[in-house]
């Protein structure tokens, strides 16, 4: 639920008495005023005895709803911002800090406060949305369910309209639940045209019960659209919330636009674009996020105004499903409304070319059934007979049988390549300089402030280049860029979809070792060895190689040299590991002693504090202590200092490098770290008449009148120290 909401129930439930005073609040502490009904008004709450309107900043559907409820008020249809001044702020950090709420209420300025719109006769319970769920219906301060029996289409398109959503689009009974209300009594006979459900006529008679299962689940489709094109499926997008609005642009990429095109029927998205109007309206922010948690669009939106308007094509025709990427999953055809599966028999090579240029995609690289599960869909009838020059599928040919079934694994399951849309550029060779990507058909520089070694290796390998060496962050002019949306994972999708436009003055330069690469390893510094001839890679055998050659490769991949090596001899199949050392990379510096202090990391060529919160005082550091050649890590902690430029480490696989992970950032905070100056791994040995025998936690026992010797060391890693032998006497 989201904290807002918590935050409201909170309020209403704890109130804002003074100390002396019950603790519970009153029913009339909350109120929408100035409406044309008690359920329509600005929102404004009872504090220190003064209404006030309240402030909740990116207000959605989704807090407006709470108040709909605790009202006893119908569903949300809308929330809008409108000026004021003197108003109740409710902090939301406070909230979640979980502090007592009248602590969280406090009075300030804005010039924005809650305008909320409910339907106060008619809601949906039990939904995925509030345009979803099992009909209620209200009268004399009761809500009653409604009878199967009772309505019908043209009863369920008025209430659609009422709540401020789509058509209807299922209309069934028991589809939420069993009845919980009672039941309302008579039939409805609404001409579909009506504004509210209670403007319809009703019926004569009378009913008291309704048959198990039988009362009314209705779902309205989601007010979405796109405007100003002739086709269905491309266009600028506009969602309805009270009015029909565009989408501003912020951060959306092909991802979020692909959410859009499913929900609309409309397959899979190949290109978003934006357009610069030339003034500024009033459109929906909608943040990328919420699209992709699966909430409805129009509950996600927040009152904006921008001159940018968001423009999503989408191939109606086709789609992949299931797939890792866009560009990959099981076929299926849309006609007449409807998607079908293709049989493998049906489908060859050229008709694959035809599929993945159509979706924007690369050649196809796989084309194998039951890659992406099992045939769902009814099975599309003909055979297709491309060319492989057709621009779209159902351009086609096709046969003239019939197919009505497929055999299980059957399905077609389609591959393509993602397109060629990265290049660096400006370097000595190919597998140097700034990273450039290709979206929409435009070459722009590309930029993400979060990439790291290990987003970094995915470009090289892509590329055809080696494992990466480094990353550079250089400022130039501010310029037109590509920049990568943050939870874009790793760069394992392809970077196209993850991109949305941008202007900044940052660019990333990066180097990648062009003719040796580790794979497979824990780390980029370790992994099996392969070399680059002839645009082949190769693995190397036992008489090919030696440590000084091991050396050399580890200092081409940016590490120090190997730690170990286990080499395959020539002619087999097993091929050697070479692990290198990780570079002299961290540091512990301020403290008393070397094995103390703020942590420092080297990254990009430049030492800098780290932030990473609490989760890097576990294993992480427990591995920088061991690395700086101290003792157990003891104690640390997050240390606020002033505001400078820091490495950001964020959680990462096991194993992960400390440096493959970190991220440019500004922060307040930083990282201090102290490890035990305590000797670890000792050796302590006694020599006697009864033979050698290693030190145990519980000690050694020697026979009395025996002579003895005791032997310490350490492991030459750690120097120096001291030691402290106690003797105890016994029988």
């Amino acid at each position: 639920m989201d904290h807002l909401f918590v935050l409201l129930l909170l309020l209403w439930s704890s109130g804002v008495q003074a100390e002396d005073e019950h603790e519970s609040a009153e029913p009339d502490d909350i109120r929408l005023v100035g409406g044309v009904s008690r359920c329509a008004g600005t929102l404004e709450v009872k504090h220190e005895g003064d209404w006030k309107p309240v402030h909740i900043p990116d207000c959605t559907l989704k807090e407006a709803a709470a108040v709909c409820e605790h009202l006893d008020c119908g569903s949300a249809v809308s929330v809008e911002q409108s000026s004021d001044s003197s108003v109740w702020r409710i902090s939301s950090t406070c909230v979640q800090s979980g502090s007592a709420l009248r602590n969280c209420v406090t009075s300030g300025y804005s010039s924005s406060v809650m305008d909320v719109s409910c339907s106060d006769s008619v809601r949906l319970l039990n939904g995925s949305s509030l345009c979803s769920g099992r009909l209620e219906v209200k009268s004399n301060q009761s809500w009653s369910s409604v009878c199967e029996a009772d309505f019908d289409q043209q009863d369920a398109e008025v209430v659609c309209r009422e709540l401020g959503c789509g058509p209807p689009s299922v209309l069934q009974g028991a589809l939420y639940g069993e009845v919980e209300a009672p039941v309302w009594s008579r039939e409805f006979q609404c001409g579909g045209h009506e504004s509210a459900l209670l403007d319809c006529r009703s019926s004569g008679s009378a009913r008291s019960s309704c048959s198990p299962g039988k009362a009314v689940g209705l779902t309205c489709s989601e007010p979405v659209r796109f405007a100003g094109q002739n086709s269905l499926c491309e266009g600028i997008l506009e969602v309805k919330q009270g009015d029909w609005r565009t989408i501003d642009y912020f951060d959306w990429s092909l991802e979020e636009a692909n959410v859009v095109c499913e929900r609309l029927g409309c397959g899979s998205a190949v290109s978003i674009q934006w357009k610069n109007e030339s003034s500024e309206r009033s459109v929906w922010m909608i943040t990328p996020d919420c699209v992709q948690s699966g909430s409805a669009l129009r509950e996600c939106a927040t009152s904006d105004s921008s001159s940018l308007t968001l423009n999503i094509t989408c191939r109606d025709s086709v789609r992949l499903l299931n797939g890792s990427s866009l560009c990959s999953g099981r076929l299926e055809v849309k006609s007449n409304q409807s998607w079908s599966s293709v049989c493998e028999a049906d489908f060859d090579q050229q008709d694959a070319e035809v599929v993945c240029r159509e979706l924007g995609c690369g050649p196809p690289s796989v084309l194998q059934g039951a890659l992406y599960g099992e045939v769902e869909a009814p099975v599309w009838s003909r055979e297709f007979q491309c060319g492989g020059h057709e621009s779209a599928l159902l351009d086609c040919r096709s046969s003239g049988s019939a197919r009505s079934s497929c055999s299980p694994g059957k399905a077609v399951g389609l591959t393509c390549s993602e397109p060629h849309d990265f290049r660096l550029v400006g370097g000595v060779s190919r597998c140097e300089g700034r990273i450039e990507l290709k979206h929409l058909g435009e070459w722009r520089p590309m930029y993400n402030f979060r990439l790291n070694l290990k987003d970094a290796a995915v470009v090289c390998e892509h590329l055809g280049c080696g494992s990466n060496v480094s990353v550079e962050e250089r400022k130039l002019s501010a310029r037109n860029v590509w920049e990568i949306t943050p939870d874009c994972p790793q760069f394992r999708f392809a970077l196209r979809e993850c991109a949305t436009s941008s202007y900044y003055y940052y660019i990333l330069s990066l180097t990648c070792s062009d003719s040796v690469r580790l794979l497979n390893g824990s780390s980029l510094c370790s992994g099996r060895l392969e070399v680059k001839s002839n645009q082949s890679w190769s693995s190397v055998c036992e008489a090919d190689s030696d440590r000084q050659d091991a050396e050399v490769v580890c200092k081409g991949s940016g590490c120090r040299s190997p730690s170990g090596l286990q080499w395959a001899p020539c002619g087999e199949t097993e091929q050697q590991d070479a692990f290198c050392s990780e570079p002299n990379d961290v540091r512990l510096v301020g403290g008393a002693s070397r094995c103390a202090g703020t942590l420092e990391l080297k990254h990009r060529g430049e030492w800098r504090p780290v932030f990473g919160c609490d989760w890097i005082l576990g294993d992480t550091a427990d591995a920088v202590c061991e690395r700086l050649h101290c003792g157990p890590f003891d104690y640390g902690g997050v240390m606020k200092s002033s505001h400078r430029s820091v490495w950001l480490i964020r959680p990462a696989q096991p194993g992960s490098a400390l440096r493959e992970c970190p991220t440019s950032e500004h922060s307040l905070f930083i990282l201090k770290l102290t490890c035990s100056d305590l000797l670890i791994q000792t050796i302590i040995s006694v020599s006697s008449m009864d033979g050698v025998s290693e030190a145990q936690q519980q000690g050694l026992q020697v026979s009395r009148g025996s002579s003895f010797t005791i032997s310490c060391s350490i492991q030459p890693q750690y120097p120096g120290g001291f030691f402290q032998l106690t003797f105890t006497s016994s029988n």
